[in-house]
């Protein structure tokens, strides 16, 4: 940070926490306008088709995004079914809650799991008036 970026001000965080209640109410208005045109469309053509309509000189356009995934339980009760087990990932994979509760029954020591815990950290910044007691 360079030194004359190193100081914050009252109008600075008045005009934060301003802005950031301006964007949540803008934000909330949005979801209303996106839900009022989804309602519209599912009427119009369905709720899996896509639309578009132009009011007013602009353009409304619904486009549907399909993702297709396979069913874990159901497809790997199959695949084995047809003993396509080739087909079947095995994923090892720590378990959290077990690790946990053999650290805490002392069965598994803290020096045991030393360079196997990943730390990360993300800032989050939070401005909010002060309201007396």
């Amino acid at each position: 940070m360079k030194n004359n970026e190193s100081f914050i001000t009252g109008e600075m965080l008045v005009k934060y926490y301003e802005l950031n209640k301006q964007k949540k109410e803008i934000e909330h208005e949005m979801n209303e306008l996106k839900d009022a045109f989804q309602t519209y469309f599912n009427n119009l053509v369905g709720p899996e088709h896509k639309g578009e309509i132009t009011i007013s000189g602009y353009k409304l356009q619904r486009q549907i995004r399909k993702t297709e995934k396979y069913d874990e339980e159901e497809t790997i009760k199959r695949l084995e079914e047809l003993q396509m087990n080739d087909l079947i990932q095995v994923v090892k994979k720590p378990d959290h809650e077990k690790i946990k509760s053999a650290l805490n029954l002392e069965l598994l020591s803290p020096t045991h799991m030393e360079g196997c815990i990943l730390t990360t950290y993300s800032p989050a910044i939070i401005v909010k008036p002060i309201t007396p007691r």
